[in-house]
């Protein structure tokens, strides 16, 4: 009979486990129910608690547990009865179960018994790590961030294969990038094979937007290069070293091989932002939301779409209905401090940074953006601190160095402006180390940074490093009006004036209603006009009219003889043509030397026409001798 109920055991169990792999979890629970009863074990009771949570039978889990006081004699359905109430967004009850002293004392066998050897069974480390896990997700909840990183390291610690506690760390910047390598350091001292494929694959995936450079795969993962994660991380890398084309080129193929990959699509909006591909990102947008309503990525790309198209009011309905979905979300805090900055919002911006960077308290963002709205409003003792708050975080990211720079240069401290400027640009120079020019190795987004130290350096009067750093940034962006301008005011006060106007005509041709521009030129002509000749071989002495006798004749003639046609009648009578001589027109020898056309300039005839104003014209038309034709 013993025998036959063993048999019967086994059956009931193999069936109840194939049942939950192909997700018919309502047969699972049948025979799982049937399984109970006969053998009453704890492990059994434990399976069928897992497909009445896969049901969402959560109350009644829950007091399964407890009416039998499980909790206090299986780790696993301690865990099942904490998620249970967790799930039913019960947190403190959920905590209160977690830190209990009897489920302490389990977790301290269940260490115990890894640690020594006793029990090797892969299952018990999983159950551990994911109670850990849990609590994790709890303590964040509540707003104890502390306690939740010590908890996911605790789960990581315990099972380095967990990669929850891993993404969470990540993804919701519990740790700074030397922390995460830190942490990634620990787990590669434990003597196992398997840890230099794990070590590996998280290092690939730890932050990469704090410094610029290039990634290359270790020779563990080469295998694993056609894998969509990796390809993900080496677009990433892409993307914040500004190289958006090659980002995108990568996220769409995964796309296409993958679509709506969740762990590219955040990267896929952030690249058609920057690219300012608002038909791709509203296809895409309706797509998530027509799809994953739930899913907090899908409004943050409806809030991207409304930010990109400057409808700032809709972005901030949508982004917060991203944030109300996850509050953990940083992308969408960021977008909607953004939305407040472009409409120079700043009171607004900064409220939402702040937000951002208490959810966020390993990434530097938040404090770099809260930084720039402080110096746009001309704050820049609290700039200057939030940004090296910023850099102690990220101490090698050119955008903070950058911004330091700016706040220095704002300050009138040049030489520290231009220690930061050289810092950032080192930085951004050892994206390609084999770039021989500075702007062959950079993309547009770095010319502001070139332009900045270009200023700088003509606030300390090195105008010829000045000049080199505005003609590199030009290279970098050459539809840039203020480029010009800053070009043609170097060379006015290098004196080179006549450049400097061909300069500030192109500034003016891009932007027609730059004043400074307008007032410059204005200015560097008026210093042309006082220190250059209007044209060369011009005479000392101003030359005159005289008076125009009435009885000098000409050697031809009487005046009569003399017919005066207008020009296009002298062009078409070929008696008129190559005879006449200056002399000829010029009986009194009063008028000046006439040029000839090829001879003749705009300041010839401007100056022609002010000499004829400044002569005197109290004679009445009739004291000339004129052609009897003209009189009529």
């Amino acid at each position: 009979m013993c025998m036959m109920t063993e048999e019967t055991a086994v059956v009931l169990r193999e069936t109840m486990h194939c049942y939950m792999q192909e997700q018919q979890f309502t047969s699972a629970l049948y025979w799982a129910d049937k399984l109970v009863t006969l053998t009453n074990s704890h492990e059994d009771i434990y399976a069928m608690c897992k497909c009445l949570v896969q049901c969402k039978h959560y109350y009644r889990v829950y007091k399964y547990i407890f009416s039998r006081k499980l909790h206090t004699q299986h780790l696993g359905c301690c865990y099942l009865g904490a998620l249970c109430q967790y799930l039913l967004n019960n947190y403190q009850l959920s905590l209160d179960l977690l830190t209990a002293d009897e489920t302490e004392r389990l977790v301290d066998q269940a260490v115990f018994s890894l640690k020594g050897g006793t029990n090797t069974d892969p299952k018990l480390r999983t159950v551990i790590s994911s109670f850990y896990c849990l609590k994790g997700r709890i303590q964040e909840s509540i707003e104890n961030r502390e306690e939740a990183t010590e908890s996911y390291k605790n789960a990581l610690k315990v099972d380095p294969f967990c990669y929850e506690a891993f993404k969470a760390l990540k993804d919701h910047h519990l740790l700074t990038g030397i922390e995460e390598k830190n942490l990634l350091n620990r787990l590669a001292n434990k003597d196992d094979v398997d840890l230099s494929l794990v070590k590996s694959l998280f290092a690939i995936d730890l932050k990469k937007y704090d410094r610029p450079g290039h990634i290359e795969l270790p020779t563990e993962l080469v295998k694993f290069e056609k894998n969509n994660d990796l390809r993900l991380a080496l677009a990433e890398r892409h993307y914040y070293n500004c190289d958006n084309v090659t980002a995108f080129e990568i996220t769409s193929e995964i796309m296409r091989e993958d679509p709506l990959h969740h762990n590219c699509v955040t990267l896929h909006i952030s690249l058609l932002v920057d690219m300012k591909e608002t038909i791709e990102l509203f296809r895409l947008g309706h797509s998530l939301v027509e799809h994953y309503p739930e899913w907090c990525v899908a409004w943050y790309a409806v809030g991207c779409y409304y930010f990109l198209i400057n409808k700032q009011d809709c972005a901030r309905k949508h982004l917060s209905k991203a944030t109300d979905l996850d509050r953990l979300f940083g992308p969408a805090w960021l977008v909607f401090g953004h939305s407040f900055a472009q409409e120079k919002e700043h009171d607004q911006a900064m409220a939402v940074y702040l937000k951002a960077a208490q959810l966020m308290p390993g990434c530097h963002l938040p404090l770099l953006y809260i930084g720039m709205e402080y110096s746009l409003t001309n704050n820049l003792p609290f700039a200057e601190k939030f940004l090296k708050q910023a850099r102690k975080i990220a101490p090698n990211d050119p955008f903070v160095l950058h911004e330091l720079g700016v706040t220095a240069f704002n300050n009138q401290d040049y030489t520290m402006a231009e220690k930061y400027y050289t810092l950032a640009l080192k930085e951004v120079k050892a994206i390609n180390d084999s770039a021989g020019e500075v702007s062959s190795g950079l993309t547009d987004k770095w010319e502001a940074l070139l332009n900045n130290l270009g200023h700088t350096y003509r606030k300390q009067e090195r105008y010829d490093e000045a000049l080199a750093y505005f003609k590199q940034a030009l290279v970098l962006s050459p539809l840039n009006p203020s480029t010009y301008s800053s070009i043609g005011f170097v060379l006015s006060l290098m004196n080179d004036l006549s450049s400097a106007v061909e300069y500030f005509h192109r500034a003016l041709s891009l932007r027609p209603e730059d004043t400074f521009s307008t007032t410059m030129l204005n200015e560097v002509i008026e210093r042309l006009m006082s220190e250059i000749e209007p044209f060369p071989d011009y005479p000392d002495e101003i030359p005159r009219f005289g008076a125009l006798g009435g009885n000098t004749t000409m050697e031809s003639g009487t005046t009569d003889d003399l017919n005066l046609n207008t020009s296009s009648e002298m062009g078409n009578d070929s008696s008129l043509q190559g005879n006449i001589s200056t002399s000829e027109l010029n009986p009194a020898g009063l008028l000046t030397p006439i040029n000839t056309d090829s001879q003749q300039t705009l300041g010839d005839a401007s100056n022609l026409s002010i000499d004829c104003e400044m002569e005197s014209i109290s004679r009445t038309p009739t004291d000339f001798d004129l052609d009897p034709s003209l009189k009529d």
